[in-house]
């Protein structure tokens, strides 16, 4: 249709990466507000920015710099609280802080024009790529057999470890690995929303999937749902307002929370009766 904006080919590249973000996203997200990692996720999201940089020195993907940088991250803080007994939210400053300083430093140092971090600080519709879009689809396939296989491990390290180490004795290697998958979401998922932004896109969705159930099946599934309507009316906002997109995608989301807000308030308000006196 002549004037559509299914006409764009970035347009089509960006609504197929919502489909798979926004897959990504419900099951990590709900693993990370479930566990309340979402510091720690924050901590990943930052440090994984000294791995951009040095994608950038060394002539490399920046996002598979930053992949590499944030597994070993969250890798990291699970060994430095765990085995150094460092508390587990001063190891996600230093790391956090450490991350980003390296990044600036070796973009600063790359030879030539120093590059445009606006699209990976912000997000950008322009720069979701067909190689994007397949890395987040076989992520999407890597958490739904992960979540499907070990759903049940999954939910009682969400909500109560001692209960889960009774049922089995590799909780420590779920936490790792599991850990590590949630690392490299959030890196894949930067291109849609950007360093800044991206732990709100995995984070908003589960919080508005709660505000009307409990289970969490239910969970990952409305916070799909959710995700997918924020991260496609964003690419949409984005092409006609000329704002970064990952900023639209996060603003329609809280827009769509507080919207959820004030439904559940209408259908929870109790009804009141009047008796009239004859």
């Amino acid at each position: 249709m002549e004037g559509s904006i299914f006409q764009y080919e970035f347009i089509i590249k960006g609504l197929l990466g919502s489909i798979f973000a926004s897959i990504t996203a419900g099951l990590a997200g709900t693993y990370i507000v479930s566990k309340r990692m979402v510091f720690l996720s924050g901590g990943i999201t930052h440090a994984s920015f000294g791995g951009i940089g040095i994608g950038y020195f060394i002539g490399v993907n920046p996002i598979l710099g930053a992949a590499v940088f944030g597994i070993l991250s969250a890798l990291g803080i699970e060994f430095l609280s765990v085995k150094q007994k460092i508390r587990e939210d001063s190891a996600i400053g230093i790391l956090w802080a450490f991350g980003m300083a390296i990044g600036i430093i070796f973009i600063y140092l790359t030879p030539g024009y120093t590059p445009n971090l606006m699209s990976y600080l912000f997000g950008s519709i322009l720069t979701v790529t067909k190689g994007d879009i397949i890395a987040l689809g076989l992520m999407s396939v890597v958490l739904i057999a992960y979540f499907g296989f070990f759903y049940r491990t999954i939910l009682y390290i969400s909500f109560d470890e001692d209960f889960a180490r009774t049922y089995s004795q590799y909780v420590n290697i779920f936490k790792y690995v599991t850990t590590a998958l949630m690392a490299l979401t959030i890196v894949l998922n930067i291109r849609m929303a950007g360093v800044v932004l991206v732990i709100s896109l995995l984070t908003i969705p589960p919080n508005i999937a709660m505000i009307f159930t409990k289970s969490y099946f239910n969970i990952v599934l409305w916070s799909v749902i959710a995700g997918f309507a924020g991260t496609a009316a964003g690419y949409v906002i984005s092409f006609f307002a000329g704002i970064p997109v990952g900023a639209a995608i996060i603003f329609t989301l809280v827009v769509i929370w507080i919207i959820a807000k004030l439904i559940s308030r209408i259908l929870t308000r109790p009804v009141r009766t009047v008796t009239l006196n004859v």
